[in-house]
């Protein structure tokens, strides 16, 4: 593999811009070391990624119509690229059971509708900014000194007890 010096510098150059994906020139890198009978550890050291990327990569996409199991770096790219388009059904819209069970959740129902309440407190909805302070309240004077310096509040209408919360408890707000 003389040549591996050369493609490692084109891929630490063209490595993706979040470094969590591939880039083509790495799924290029992939082919080409394929093609030289590079095996997934070595490939993968020669591009910096781990082993398991380099495997889940080939895995997913070293196949073709005929059946074979070439890896196509042109191919591979196509997948990524349809895989992250957007816009993207929300799983509340697409999960007719996880839907049913947040709306039972905010309607303040136990889960899918009957029984007791599940532990994990009241619906919020339609209790407003006076149970988000309560629970917040409950919650955090129950977690150790070095965890209660200080909260971050976003300015929703349910959180408009934050000064209240900020007198009862001493945390800074």
């Amino acid at each position: 593999m003389a040549s591996c010096k050369s493609l490692r510098t084109l891929a630490a150059s063209a490595k993706s811009p979040s470094g969590r994906y591939l880039s083509f020139s790495e799924r290029e890198e992939i082919a080409l070391l394929l093609a030289q009978d590079g095996c997934v550890r070595e490939i993968a050291r020669r591009l910096g990624r781990a082993a398991s990327t380099i495997s889940r990569e080939l895995r997913r996409n070293a196949a073709t119509r005929s059946g074979g199991l070439e890896y196509r770096a042109r191919t591979a790219q196509w997948h990524a690229e349809r895989a992250v388009r957007r816009p993207k059904l929300a799983k509340l819209v697409t999960n007719p059971v996880l839907q049913r069970y947040v709306q039972d959740r905010l309607a303040g129902l136990a889960g899918h509708g009957c029984g007791d309440r599940a532990k994990n407190g009241p619906a919020l909805a339609g209790h407003g900014a006076e149970a988000v302070r309560d629970a917040i309240m409950g919650t955090i004077i129950t977690l150790p000194e070095q965890l209660r310096r200080s909260l971050t509040w976003d300015q929703g209408a349910e959180m408009a007890q934050h000064a209240r919360l900020r007198i009862d408890t001493g945390l800074p707000v």
